[in-house]
């Protein structure tokens, strides 16, 4: 997945590995067979949404950086105790708003807001499958998205601890994945959990789950 020297979005959508995702992302989609693979056993049976689950738009943001492909994560700030999310490593994203046209423009304002990338800047190549998170009763739609240039992060500080990026590439290597007893939320261990490695950070659950899909979608022909 080397990097081309890009010139804005028309470089971008020729460069090899951008038009490779892109074309798997207008195929069908692997789904919850991807997402599986980095759930926790309690997760193995699909759960139904509630009636009055909300939703959510994330964005799995690429980025150029030293010749290659980088995604683009943030650490989420921890304030409160009762935040069962607080302190983990997701993708930029969030709930969606009334002023949202749908849930794609959720994860792009989203991204803006929380990371200072700008939305306009952004190009989106896809979706992946939406998966419900029961702990917080959200529906998450994910989003795929590229710039053309190395952004400078602006983190909003009162939600974002650190943005955090790793190459694209890492994340297929044996070492950046993991499996073991993992501290959940205060009081709560689980045992046998898949997890990724990020810069010695615990990057599991719904967004492991996510980036599994989208590992998958990548390395198709």
């Amino acid at each position: 997945m080397g990097l081309q020297r890009m010139k804005g979005e028309t470089s971008i959508l020729q460069d090899p590995f951008i038009q490779s995702l892109s074309m798997g992302l207008s195929r069908p989609l692997p789904g919850w067979q991807a997402q599986i693979r980095m759930a926790h056993p309690v997760r193995y049976r699909r759960c139904t949404p509630l009636a009055d689950a909300r939703q959510a738009g994330v964005l799995a943001l690429l980025v150029p950086k030293e010749g290659q492909w980088h995604v683009v994560f943030i650490e989420r700030q921890c304030h409160n105790p009762n935040d069962r999310h607080g302190g983990q490593i997701s993708f930029p994203g969030g709930g969606w708003s009334p002023q949202d046209s749908d849930l794609s423009q959720t994860a792009l304002r989203e991204t803006e807001e929380e990371i200072g990338v700008p939305a306009s800047d952004i190009r989106l190549l896809g979706a992946l499958t939406e998966l419900y998170i029961p702990i917080s009763n959200f529906v998450v739609y994910p989003y795929v998205g590229v710039v053309a240039y190395q952004p400078v992060f602006r983190p909003q500080y009162e939600e974002v601890k650190e943005v955090l990026t790793a190459p694209f590439n890492w994340f297929y290597r044996p070492e950046a994945l993991k499996r073991g007893k993992l501290r959940a939320w205060p009081g709560i261990e689980l045992e046998n959990v898949p997890w990724f490695d990020l810069h010695g950070k615990v990057l599991w659950g719904a967004t492991a789950m996510i980036l599994s899909e989208l590992l998958e979608v990548a390395c198709q022909d």
